[in-house]
């Protein structure tokens, strides 16, 4: 998340955390993320191997989900897009569902294409790509 600093971005994130799962998988009313597409993606982390959990927005498409690794518009890569580069096999909590799914990096056309869904959905995120030089990756989360 732009402008925090990791240990504002882990409270957040924490937070997120908490009230999605205390909801059934939704986030309530009056609640920041009310409204968007949010789901969890729990992964193993690149360096160190830990069970790590991450909050984030997307998009559906098909029989997959898309995430884009903008944190928040920052000039730097998520953590979390590293580590699913490096371990891709997730578990997803989407809604009231608990799932495995494996990671898939979106590239060329594809990348275009998951681009445009991404932001017809969530218009946001076309902003974070006009406000950074890096080209931000997006991910196809498929369920197993």
């Amino acid at each position: 998340m732009h402008g925090l600093t990791r240990e504002q971005t882990l409270a957040v994130n924490a937070n997120v955390i908490e009230t999605f799962r205390a909801n059934g998988g939704e986030m309530p009313e009056g609640h920041p993320l009310h409204g968007n597409p949010t789901l969890l993606v729990t992964m193993s982390g690149a360096r160190s191997g830990r069970t790590l959990t991450s909050p984030l927005s997307y998009t559906p498409d098909d029989d997959a989900f898309i995430v884009m690794a903008s944190a928040g518009g920052s000039p730097t890569l998520p953590a979390w897009a590293h580590n699913l580069r490096a371990n891709p096999e997730v578990i997803l909590e989407v809604g009231a569902e608990t799932f495995p799914a494996h990671a898939e990096e979106a590239v060329g056309s594809d990348r275009d294409r998951a681009f445009e869904l991404m932001t017809n959905s969530l218009s946001r995120f076309a902003d974070y790509q006009a406000s950074v030089e890096r080209l931000i990756p997006l991910f196809r989360l498929h369920r197993r």
